[in-house]
């Protein structure tokens, strides 16, 4: 596995000028915006009642082509070449922004919502488009720093957009509309140097009903049980990210005492969290889809959530504060931390449910389960703007619907990691890995991506399944010994990740065909299985002789062998030399720098349990 950054992804052609591109259009969405509501909030001279209607419809006008429009859209690019589409896309910008620029000059509010809802279909087709062209771009190991980047380039753009409308229209009308034509202009121009994306289903017959189209994309959605709940994962955090962002003008109001400015600040430093949360996620996941780090994202996202609450719970004292000003009021740190720190864990928590739901969904279909993955966004969305205004009705502050949101979070959090307890057993792992040990893994390519496989690995120490599972990107069934699911947090694990247990003939006969049969299942599934031929842990270092079971799974179900070798791990913690579990003394190598070495694939004819342990023998180095 490459151990580059993945900012060398912009220096390179099938990345960069995409990048680009959707950064722009996340620009001048919300350049746009913010300079609508500059124009009708200040320069039209209307009524308090007038400016409080057109707020209240322009969020619903740009969400409404989502409800309409998404599955039709992935549907487009299911069928034509993405890049292709993107162009087209570029050039409706242009047009619609043109409209814009007459809209401002006339001041013409019914025109500019217009043109709010034609910015709402502009991205409404090129969110499917967005998100199913990377796994055709990238590597499989360069999908979540790809991700990362696009979430960040997404953060800084809609806050830098923001900024640059709100100031343009407080110059001039026509400094504005030069504003959003000019960037228009500019990601037509960089989407013309992206590379070709083929189309994934060239010979889909194309629905025009929206409406049953919509439910056949949710369909996509609901077909795969880990997917369908990452999107509701993805979804709830627009639903939490929803009510926080539409009660931040009056709580930067009424509870901060700040102006536009410090509104502006708050909004800077939550983007630049989820930047970094985002950014952090490629060097804590090892640059592979590490599912772990959800559970660790929304932890942190609640207990920062609930601490803004606690941290200004009554109103302010000080009124019409700048940022400056703010910055040296008396708590105003611990806030911003907050806000920093919330960013910092939505990070964690959305890059990996993107990279998991582009890497679990087929390439044929991935298009429209982003569609359906908008469409249940957008409903949420509508739903933090009821539930926040429900709560405010109830006579609730606004640091009380944050301590509500908050903790409706860890409820949520708990439900999901309750239907699929994938991700609390990753998260799990992930810890225990992570804070034991120092992992470096090679030749993660050779297990292949589809299809069923057998891993062989010699057997070290009582994680050893953990590290690997750790490592390898697909889902793993492990052939463990049955006595280890008794151990605690490991019996969990183990649980969770359907292993299968198995004991020595002379123990228990039927629970070893038992095994058998599981195996040869699970491989029928097209299920990765990964069995330590040893038959048991090392009690000295060296590798035992591999028993002739794995021969008997072969030869029941002829699939390709997959040598493992795991190096550094004897002596380490849960090895039997040093571990509390084989001798009673402490451990001497905590935090040790262990490896995964990973062979090339062995075809099932060859696959005899001499030339797997002489494979792995040699990847881990006895033959050197």
């Amino acid at each position: 596995m490459s151990d580059s950054s993945q900012f060398r992804l912009l220096g390179t052609r099938r990345f960069a000028p995409f990048f680009a591109t959707q950064s722009l259009g996340a620009f001048n969405d919300n350049a746009f915006r913010n300079a609508l509501v500059v124009l009708v909030g200040y320069h039209m001279g209307l009524d308090d009642d007038a400016v409080g209607f057109y707020s209240n419809i322009a969020p619903a006008l740009f969400i409404l082509p989502f409800f309409l429009f998404s599955a039709s859209a992935g549907q487009l690019a299911e069928k034509r070449e993405k890049a292709q589409i993107i162009r087209w896309v570029k050039l409706f910008e242009i047009a619609v922004m043109l409209l814009a620029a007459v809209g401002f000059w006339l001041k013409s509010i019914p025109l500019l919502l217009g043109v709010l809802f034609l910015m709402g279909l502009h991205s409404t087709v090129f969110g499917p488009i967005k998100y199913a062209i990377l796994p055709q771009a990238l590597r499989t190991e360069e999908l979540v720093g790809g991700n990362a980047l696009v979430e960040t380039g997404t953060s800084l753009a809609v806050l830098l957009g923001m900024v640059a409308g709100g100031a343009a229209m407080s110059h001039s009308p026509l400094l504005a509309s030069l504003l959003v034509v000019g960037v228009a202009l500019i990601g037509w121009f960089s989407s013309r140097a992206i590379p070709a994306a083929p189309a994934t289903a060239p010979d889909l017959v194309f629905n025009w009903n929206p409406l049953t189209e919509t439910w056949r994309v949710l369909g996509f959605v609901a077909k795969d049980r880990t997917i369908f709940n990452s999107v509701l994962g993805i979804s709830w955090f627009w639903f939490f990210g929803g009510v926080f962002t539409m009660q931040l003008p009056n709580y930067t109001k009424l509870f901060l005492g700040g102006n536009e400015g410090v509104q502006i600040l708050v909004l800077a430093l939550f983007s630049l969290g989820v930047g970094a949360g985002s950014l952090l996620c490629e060097r804590l996941s090892g640059h592979k889809v590490e599912i772990g780090l959800v559970p660790l994202g929304s932890i942190g996202i609640t207990l920062f959530g609930l601490d803004l609450y606690f941290a200004r719970p009554a109103a302010a004292s000080l009124h019409d504060l700048g940022a400056l000003a703010f910055l040296a009021a008396p708590g105003s740190w611990r806030i911003i931390a907050d806000f920093v720190l919330v960013g910092l864990f939505a990070g964690f928590y959305i890059v990996p449910l993107f990279a998991l739901v582009q890497s679990r969904a087929e390439r044929s279909e991935l298009s429209r389960v982003i569609a359906g993955n908008n469409i249940i966004n957008a409903l949420f969305i509508v739903g933090a703007a009821a539930f926040g205004m429900g709560l405010a009705a109830a006579g609730l502050t606004i640091p009380q619907i944050f301590l509500a949101v908050a903790v409706l979070n860890a409820v949520v959090a708990i439900y999901i990691y309750t239907l699929v307890p994938e991700f609390l057993m990753r998260f799990l792992t992930w810890i225990l890995i992570n804070t034991l040990y120092r992992v470096d893994a090679r030749g993660l390519d050779n297990v292949p991506e589809h299809g069923p496989a057998l891993i062989v690995c010699n057997h070290v120490s009582f994680v050893d399944a953990l590290i690997v599972g750790g490592c390898v990107r697909r889902p793993i069934r492990f052939v463990m010994y049955y006595k280890i699911f008794r151990i605690p947090v490991l019996s969990f694990i183990f649980r969770t990740a359907k292993a299968i247990p198995i004991a020595g003939h002379k123990e228990d006969p039927a629970l070893l065909e038992r095994a058998f049969e599981a195996i040869d299942a699970a491989l029928q599934e097209g299920h990765v299985v990964c069995v330590f031929p040893e038959g048991g842990l090392t009690s000295d270092g060296s590798m035992a002789p591999f028993r002739p079971g794995v021969e008997r799974m072969l030869a029941r179900r002829p699939v390709p062998v997959v040598p493992c070798a795991l190096r550094g791990l004897w002596g380490s913690v849960f090895s039997r030399r040093d571990s509390l579990l084989g001798r009673a003394r402490l451990p001497r190598r905590f935090r040790a720098h262990i490896e995964l070495v990973v062979g090339a694939p062995v075809a099932p004819a060859d696959a005899s349990a001499a030339r797997l342990e002489a494979a792995v023998r040699e990847l881990r180095g006895d033959l050197a």
